[in-house]
């Protein structure tokens, strides 16, 4: 018989894999090794590719669209649709003995009169009453636009007598007319006063005005004003300041938004706007108009001086041209000294008291100051305070800029 022999390539069955010979070690064969450092790259990079999806997505929620817009309704408003001022003439009663004096101010006791007669209390004629917890007061109110009957609105509560305070007084039913005589209003409730008072032996300590005050929620509206700016097809807006790149501006976000030919600039200060026809949908229409961001242009330059407080306000397109200022100021100092003039002990003569006058004039004695041509808000602030100049010298220095053509900017004395 021919042997058969098994196609191994190995070692033969049942061996353990060693020569003749050798003892101790045996091959194992296994895959390639992975590499350790490439996983945690990888796992590194994973992580910071989750943080910043997550970043992302979470700035999504609060990360504003255009923070530079500007809502339409902040820069201009419905033609028509306005506030009414409200006033009246009342009394105020509760006082603790710093109400008005009938002597001084004699209306307040005809006031009274005339009130206790409506309520059925006749005074005899030729009473002299001394009221001290009574004042008259003038009370005044603004009925907003589309206020309805029942609604509440604030009044406000002023003396026009001699008063010395009106803190814990309450106002008694007082009606406020338009500018139509009619009533509009009935104002009525406890006053509330923001400042306090002292007083004794003379001396006076007096915090923030006790002669006004304020009635929250005090009047409540009678009659409303009846108001047709939604009534028509169109209305119009009326731009917060004349600007024609304004009112350009703001036809062309509503045309943007709601089709062309929707808005139309009339002048620098209205905007006609194409209502819906349906009645039900203006006030949604209008609803969106309002929120529709638009974006304004720099204002004109413009420098406002206040002349009592010496407050002075620059916009940011105030520019400087080129030019040199010298502002000295000029101080004069009068002292007087009384001097006792007394003759000798024999002498015929009597102590007179004389007056010694010193007069004092000094001068700044600042050089004249360069200042650059600035282009930005704050290269004008910053050669402004380099001459060391009080808000007071502003005030001159800025008018003689302007002058001389340096300033270019409007300037504006409130």
């Amino acid at each position: 018989m021919t042997n058969l022999h098994m196609g191994f390539t190995g070692p033969a069955a049942g061996s353990n894999g060693l020569r003749p010979g050798e003892t101790g070690r045996a091959v194992v064969a296994a895959g390639p090794v992975p590499d350790r450092r490439a996983e945690a790259a990888l796992e590194r990079a994973m992580r910071w590719l989750v943080a910043a999806a997550f970043v992302l997505a979470s700035a999504a929620l609060w990360w504003p669209v255009n923070a530079e817009a500007t809502r339409i309704k902040e820069v201009s408003s419905v033609a028509g649709v306005r506030p009414n001022q409200l006033t009246g003439y009342g009394l105020i009663v509760g006082l603790d003995g710093s109400g008005d004096m009938t002597t001084a101010a004699p209306f307040t006791s005809q006031s009274l009169v005339t009130m206790l007669q409506q309520l059925g209390v006749n005074v005899p004629p030729g009473t002299n009453l001394q009221l001290r917890n009574v004042a008259a007061v003038m009370v005044t109110a603004v009925l907003p636009p589309y206020a309805m009957p029942g609604q509440a609105v604030d009044v406000n509560v002023s003396s026009i007598g001699n008063a010395k305070s009106l803190r814990g007084g309450t106002l008694v039913s007082t009606p406020l007319k338009g500018v139509d005589g009619q009533i509009y209003a009935l104002a009525q409730g406890n006053l509330v006063i923001g400042g306090a008072g002292a007083a004794a032996n003379g001396s006076k300590v007096v915090i923030n005005q006790l002669s006004s005050g304020r009635v929250p929620a005090g009047a409540t509206i009678e009659r409303s004003v009846p108001n047709l700016a939604l009534q028509g097809d169109t209305l119009q807006l009326a731009m917060n300041v004349s600007d024609f790149q304004t009112a350009s501006a703001v036809a062309q976000a509503i045309n943007q938004a709601k089709g062309p030919g929707t808005a139309m600039a009339l002048d620098a200060r209205m905007v006609r706007v194409s209502m819906p026809p349906e009645p039900d949908r203006r006030v949604a229409f209008m609803a969106d108009v309002e929120n529709l961001p638009v974006k304004l242009g720099k204002p004109a330059a413009k420098v406002i001086l206040n002349a009592r407080t010496g407050s002075v306000v620059l916009n940011e397109s105030v520019t400087l041209g080129a030019c040199a200022v010298a502002h000295g100021n000029l101080s004069v100092t009068i002292s007087t000294t009384p001097t006792v003039s007394q003759p000798s002990a024999f002498a015929t003569g009597r102590t007179v008291v004389t007056e010694q006058s010193d007069i004092s004039i000094t001068a700044g004695n600042k050089a004249m100051l360069e200042m650059p041509a600035g282009v930005r808000l704050s290269d004008v602030v910053k050669a402004l305070n380099a001459m060391g100049a009080t808000p007071q010298d502003l005030l001159v220095i800025l008018q003689a800029m302007k002058s001389a053509g340096a300033l270019h900017a409007e300037i504006e004395v409130i």
